[in-house]
This record gives structure tokens, C-alpha cells and sequence, in this order.
């Protein structure tokens, strides 16, 4: 599994963090392998070698975005296939600027996240280095 260390939204936790919690996640699963990469992800899928990239789809947009970068990975790698997952309709809301608005607005998102991650969240909700509600905020 890999993480992405500069993607084009301001995330709450650095790539370090995400990294951390991820790996978490994964605990009790040995043979899954969670690593950083910068740069394109054609070239990091290269660099281990990888034959299939898995992306996941929660709402229609989705769908466009990965489309669009699935073509754009096949005219640069046409060896490693994109494989697309749609989720479970009671997760299509989900989104990380929406737990993570909520949280900041002291909502309940332990439904959402895992009891690690709503942890670290208020731990940075509270040290003050996350502040700023998203301005589509949900206390509107």
C-alpha cells in the first residue's frame, strides 16, 4: 500500500503520520507492505514492480477523476493495469475533509474512523497545529 506524500489538498496529518496510521491499520497483517512515494505513481508502481494499481470510487466524480488518470497511466505504463473498487453504499459520504470538518466542529466521527485515528485527530485539534474549519463547512 502506498502513500502519497504531496497530494494537491492541505491534509491534517503529515506524510510521516499518515504513514504511521495506516500502518496501524494493518497490524495484524504481515504481508501487506505500507511505503511513502513522491513523484508519479506510474513510477513508483514501476519501482516495485507492480502489475495492478488499485484505486477505489465512492461517488460518480470519482469515477471521472479516475478514468481520466487511468488513461493518462496507461499511455505512460500500458503493462500496469488499474483496477477500480466501489465501495460500500453506507461509505459513499465519506471523505477525509469531511471527517476531518466534522471532527473539528467536535462532532462524533467514531463511526467513521478507526478509535486510533479519531485519537490522533484530536490530539492535533487540540496541540492548536489544526485550526482552520474548511470554508464549505457543515456548521453552515
Amino acid at each position: 500500500m502506498a502513500v502519497y506524500d504531496r497530494p494537491l489538498k492541505s491534509l491534517m496529518f503529515s506524510p510521516e503520520e499518515r504513514i504511521a496510521l495506516v500502518k496501524q491499520a494493518f497490524l495484524d497483517n504481515p504481508k501487506i507492505i505500507i511505503t511513502g512515494y513522491s513523484g508519479l505513481t506510474i513510477d513508483f508502481a514501476r519501482r516495485v514492480e507492480a502489475q495492478v494499481i488499485v484505486r477505489g470510487l465512492r461517488v460518480f466524480s470519482d469515477f471521472e477523476f479516475e478514468f481520466r488518470m487511468a488513461l493518462a497511466n496507461q499511455r505512460l505504463a500500458y503493462d500496469i493495469e488499474t483496477v477500480a473498487l466501489i465501495t460500500a453504499e453506507q461509505h459513499t459520504f465519506l471523505s477525509s475533509s469531511t471527517v476531518r470538518e466534522i471532527a473539528m466542529l467536535n462532532g462524533d466521527v467514531s463511526s467513521m474512523v478507526p478509535p486510533y485515528v479519531e485519537e490522533a485527530m484530536k490530539r492535533k485539534i487540540n496541540d492548536g497545529t489544526e485550526q482552520q474549519v474548511p470554508p464549505n463547512a457543515l456548521r453552515d
